[in-house]
């Protein structure tokens, strides 16, 4: 099992991540450049990537600005912690603003809703 990294920094690494698959793509239509409906295809779903970074990274930055930032325990930096559980972005200690949560192992599964029966 991979290691569990910060909400915020794995909505970022996405957004990174399809900056340069938007590049990769466009790239990849030098390879049609005798077909120039390929090549517009390719080129146009590469932008259409960067633009689909250009609004995940917009709505991290809405998300991050209403995130409760804490001081980690650990490292004592401040992190910005969303849900009820989340690590910290420096020293990956599992972080809980839920008090029913504290000393119980850290649980993905905590931040999702549960039907009640």
């Amino acid at each position: 099992m991979k290691p569990y990294k910060s909400k915020i920094n794995k909505i970022r690494s996405f957004a990174l991540a399809l900056i340069f698959i938007g590049f990769v793509v466009m790239y990849g239509g030098i390879f049609f450049k005798n077909s120039p409906i390929l090549v517009l295809i390719f080129m146009t779903l590469g932008v259409l990537c960067i633009i689909g970074s250009t609004v995940v990274y917009a709505w991290i930055g809405l998300l991050s600005t209403r995130a409760v930032q804490v001081e980690c325990p650990n490292c004592h930096k401040h992190t910005k912690v969303l849900g009820r559980v989340d690590m910290c972005m420096y020293c990956n200690e599992p972080l809980t603003l839920d008090p029913t949560l504290e000393g119980k192992e850290f649980d993905q599964a905590y931040n999702h809703k549960t039907k009640k029966s």
